[in-house]
């Protein structure tokens, strides 16, 4: 039987076009948003990315700044409105809390901007479930937070929007 999945979803809202919003999101720098919060690491550093990160099938591995790392493969594109990845091989504790993570961006039409919408999948190791749908979920959705109100800033910073043409 299959542990079930613990999904984790944030929503923000950008004055920025979906497209603008995918345009900017979708490659964004991984160091300057993901700071560390709480027990939680930031990015470091993206190495080895095997192509634009805009293909599925690009895979690369992030650094964390507590050194650890996680491979990401990204597995779906649909340009201007949504993206999703997988990450494993953790080598933090998350490697011993679960066997993968599936990420999903949602960019929709709202008014003159945009509704994202962020989850993270956790698929939980055999007997963790617990661990990952009570007390890491809500620090986790923190971290989430934090880190798309510093995306959202990203995207209403950067030139371009075609709706502001």
């Amino acid at each position: 039987m299959t542990t079930p999945s613990v999904p984790i979803t944030v929503f923000a809202r950008t004055t920025s076009s979906p497209a603008h919003t995918y345009q900017v999101v979708v490659p964004i720098d991984l160091p300057q948003v993901f700071k560390p919060w709480g027990p939680f690491p930031g990015v470091a550093q993206v190495r080895d990315q095997s192509g634009p990160w805009d293909r599925p099938g690009t895979s690369r591995r992030t650094w964390f700044t507590d050194g650890s790392q996680a491979d990401e493969r990204l597995t779906e594109t649909a340009p201007g409105h949504g993206f999703a990845y997988e990450l494993s091989g953790f080598t933090n504790v998350l490697a011993k809390l679960v066997s993968g993570v599936r990420g999903e961006w949602s960019f929709l039409p709202d008014g003159t901007g945009t509704s994202i919408r962020w989850t993270y999948d956790f698929r939980p190791l055999p007997g963790r479930r617990w661990i990952v749908a009570g007390p890491f979920k809500p620090l986790w959705a923190r971290y989430m937070r934090a880190a798309l109100t510093r995306m959202v800033a990203v995207v209403q910073e950067t030139p371009g929007d075609i709706m502001e043409a």
